[in-house]
């Protein structure tokens, strides 16, 4: 990618800056797989599971107690009994009703063993929405997987009721890269209250293959992903195809992308026409006119459920993972992605790309909402939209967001308003003026909310602070002790 994105003597200084973006090095001597919709995945990953001589470690945002997840969990069992190193990471959130503690009791009597990231603690107010959203698995040092698809059968749609598959994709990866998967899984696994991993570094680790990529293990507040994504905006020349699950751009990303194709970038953006979030499906909505009045093309899939994050640059750089366009991925979870610079896979990548647009609806601003583009062509079965999707809550996260945008702009002045917001203004003075009333005539209303929200917040603070407090008397008493 650098090579054409750049004239050649500025390579070696755009390679450099994004490895420093990414926090992450390019490594070369790669073989990489694509890996499309969760069948393929689930069969790569059991057969490595199911192969593994010495190690097997697994983390996903969701592993759940269906027929998928039993198959799944019989596999690490199997591998438990016989002596492998069987390691595994749930996020708590992610598998809250999914899965549970009796669940892994057998593998755990197996000799695995499963920790859970981050489950509710006092004295971490907020701590709990830190998330561990990967989707890995590496498997004795020499093979890894990492991708959008979570351990449920939810993936594989429901073919009784009509549903198809979700939309997903991931990669299998071989060779020296592999380490820098098991060093980003050891990282989760101390963050997750275990002890520290070590594993052998492999005596024959020769080279698998031709591809460059950077693994990109980003935690919360790093933003690795985020520099990264501003920075392929910035660079691109000739196109930026991105697909994304649950895209709520942030205003320098959105300029970023709005600016590449003012400048000619052919930048597309594929997101779910129906979601299983519908409430960030209307936030994602909510931003299309900024988008199409730049010139970026914006598509809708026709399916069950898009759930892939990628991107592809220039026919020569691509990213697969598990982050999201949004601040969430960016910002506050813990992720894992490959960016590639291969030719190759870039094109092949591609080529997937144009054909999901085949079943997807470009999103247009005049004279309909829809049309069909030429590359674009509807499916003839109807999408399907589960019951629950859609409603007032959906409507209302939209226009929150859409307040929030604007009294943004009202109050710093950093943004000209449009006429157009003129009736968003107006409304929300009228709430506040009527929140103002209500504050004065009955305080109580008002004040026990805020007052239970001090409370938490107290209790919580004071809690790190004693713990806190403790740490510096310990270190104090063994300093003394020495």
């Amino acid at each position: 990618m650098v090579s054409t994105l750049l004239p050649t003597p500025s390579r070696l200084l755009a390679e450099q800056a994004l490895s420093r973006a990414a926090g992450a090095p390019l490594v070369s001597g790669n073989a990489v797989q694509l890996l499309i919709d969760a069948q393929s995945h689930y069969d790569a990953w059991l057969a490595a599971i199911r192969g593994a001589q010495t190690r097997v470690l697994l983390e996903n945002y969701i592993i759940r107690d269906d027929e998928i997840g039993r198959t799944f969990l019989d596999a690490l069992v199997e591998r438990a009994r016989d002596g492998v190193f069987v390691a595994v990471i749930v996020d708590w959130m992610g598998c809250l009703g999914q899965s549970g503690s009796a669940f892994w009791k057998p593998l755990r009597e197996a000799g695995g063993d499963v920790r859970v990231f981050n489950p509710p603690q006092f004295g971490r107010s907020l701590g709990w929405m830190s998330r561990d959203h990967r989707k890995q698995l590496v498997v004795d040092g020499r093979q890894g997987f990492l991708s959008g698809v979570c351990i449920s059968a939810k993936w594989l749609g429901n073919p009784k009721k009509n549903v198809p598959p979700w939309r997903d994709t991931g990669v299998s990866v071989r060779g020296p890269a592999v380490a820098e998967l098991e060093a980003a899984f050891a990282d989760s696994w101390t963050a997750a209250g275990a002890s520290p991993l070590v594993f052998e570094p492999l005596l024959d680790n020769e080279p698998a293959g031709s591809v460059a990529l950077r693994v990109i293990a980003t935690q919360p507040a790093m933003a690795g992903m985020y520099r990264l994504d501003q920075m392929i905006a910035a660079l691109a020349r000739r196109s930026l195809w991105l697909t994304d699950a649950y895209f709520v751009g942030i205003a320098p990303y959105v300029q970023a992308l709005c600016a590449a194709a003012r400048d000619g970038v052919d930048v597309r953006l594929l997101v779910p026409g129906t979601s299983d979030l519908p409430v960030v499906a209307n936030m994602s909505r909510s931003g299309y006119r900024l988008l199409l009045k730049a010139g970026i093309r914006v598509f809708e899939w026709n399916g069950s459920m898009l759930h892939a994050k990628t991107a592809v640059a220039d026919g020569q750089w691509a990213r697969v993972g598990s982050s999201n366009l949004n601040i969430a991925s960016w910002l506050n979870n813990r992720e894992i992605d490959v960016a590639v610079e291969d030719a190759d896979f870039a094109a092949q990548l591609a080529r997937q790309y144009e054909k999901d647009l085949e079943n997807a609806t470009e999103i247009v601003l005049a004279p309909r909402r829809y049309r069909r583009g030429e590359r674009v062509r509807s499916s003839d079965a109807r999408p399907h939209h589960p019951r629950h999707m859609g409603g007032s809550s959906s409507r209302a996260a939209a226009g929150a967001l859409r307040i929030a945008n604007s009294m943004g702009a009202a109050l710093t002045e950093r943004r000209v308003l449009g006429d157009t917001e003129a009736g968003t203004l107006l409304g929300t003075a009228s709430l506040l003026a009527l929140l103002a009333i209500v504050a004065v005539v009955w305080p109580a209303v008002v004040g026990w909310p805020i007052g239970a929200l001090a409370a938490w917040f107290a209790i919580n603070t004071g809690i790190r602070a004693w713990q806190l407090r403790r740490r510096q008397q310990n270190r104090i008493q063994d300093i003394d002790d020495d």
